[in-house]
Parts: structure tokens; C-alpha cells; sequence
């Protein structure tokens, strides 16, 4: 009978280690999981964003075919938008997006008309609730990633994070001049 307790308490202390081990890793694989879903919506709006603009510049084509540097300008940040991969190259090409936007509202002011469209109202409607959207999104995302680094950051789930390869993840930051005030004049 003593025979089989001492196999017993080592048996028991590797079962509760590698159960205490399990538990670390699905905690850090759903936080992993949650920062990636978090992430896709992020794409998911901002891709949304993008594919208003080609409708939102034929609108305005129509009304200022002369503004060639505006619409170019848009078309290119959306193509730059397209070859993003990564949350610093999103954050880069949404601050391009934003630089864009407020030239081609510029244009928009001096055509007056162009306001009053039905369509250019609707589509700067939909405009406007993207970017609130792209804003709870990268909030969500930020969050995901704040929870995910602190746990791979504590103790000692750190430990299970490095045997595992779980790394930090990037937070979504916006470009310094982004936080600027722009300037209206009418």
C-alpha cells in the first residue's frame, strides 16, 4: 500500500502541473484568437471604407471632372489601402485616406450643387458611419491586444508564452498629424 502512494503524489503534482499548463495556453489561445478576430473586423471596416470611395469620387467626377489631383490622390490612397498588411501599414494608409478626404471636401465647398446631390449626401451618410465604425473597431482591437500582452506579460503565463511562441502583439496607432485639429475655412 505505501508503494502506491508514493507514486501516487508524483503522479497527482504532473497531473496538476500539466492541467495548470493546459489552462495557461487555451487562456493565451483564445486571447490570441480574440486579438485576430478583433483585427479582421478592423480590415473588414476599413475595406468597407475603401470600397465607398470609388462610388463617393464618381459622384463628385461628375460635378468636378477639373479636380484631376484630388481624385487621383483618392484613387492612390486606395490602392495603398489594398497593400496593406499589417496594423502599422493600415494605420499609414488610413492617415492617407484621412489626408484625401479633407481635400476632396475642399472640393466639395466649392460646388455647391454638388452638396445638394442625393446621392453625394447618401454617400457621405454611409461615409461618416464607417468612420465611426473604424473607430469602435480599432478600439476593440486595441482592447483585444491589451488584454492579450498583459496576460503573456504575467507571471507565469510568461512562461507558457515563450515555451508556446506566443508574442506581443502591435496596437493599431494613428500618425501624429492624425491627431492635429484640421482646419475648416469656409
Amino acid at each position: 500500500m505505501q508503494k502506491k502512494k508514493k507514486y501516487l503524489i508524483p503522479i497527482v503534482i504532473i497531473l496538476l502541473i500539466v492541467v495548470l499548463l493546459g489552462g495557461s495556453y487555451n487562456r493565451l489561445a483564445i486571447g490570441d484568437e480574440k486579438v485576430t478576430s478583433a483585427w479582421a473586423q478592423v480590415e473588414n471596416v476599413l475595406k468597407r471604407r475603401a470600397d465607398l470611395i470609388p462610388n463617393l469620387v464618381n459622384t463628385v467626377k461628375g460635378y468636378a471632372s477639373h479636380e484631376k489631383e484630388v481624385l487621383t490622390g483618392i484613387t492612390e490612397a486606395r490602392t495603398k489601402f489594398n497593400a496593406a498588411n499589417t496594423p502599422d501599414e493600415y494605420a499609414e494608409a488610413n492617415a492617407e485616406f484621412n489626408r484625401v478626404l479633407t481635400n476632396l471636401y475642399a472640393v466639395v465647398e466649392n460646388y455647391p450643387e454638388l452638396k445638394a446631390n442625393e446621392n453625394f449626401t447618401e454617400l457621405q451618410y454611409e461615409l461618416a458611419g464607417t468612420e465611426n465604425r473604424i473607430a469602435t473597431e480599432r478600439m476593440r482591437y486595441n482592447e483585444a491586444v491589451e488584454s492579450f500582452n498583459t496576460s503573456i506579460r504575467r507571471f507565469p503565463t510568461n512562461i507558457i508564452a515563450k515555451i508556446f511562441g506566443f508574442e506581443k502583439r502591435q496596437y493599431f496607432e494613428i500618425n501624429p498629424e492624425d491627431a492635429e485639429v484640421p482646419e475648416v475655412n469656409f
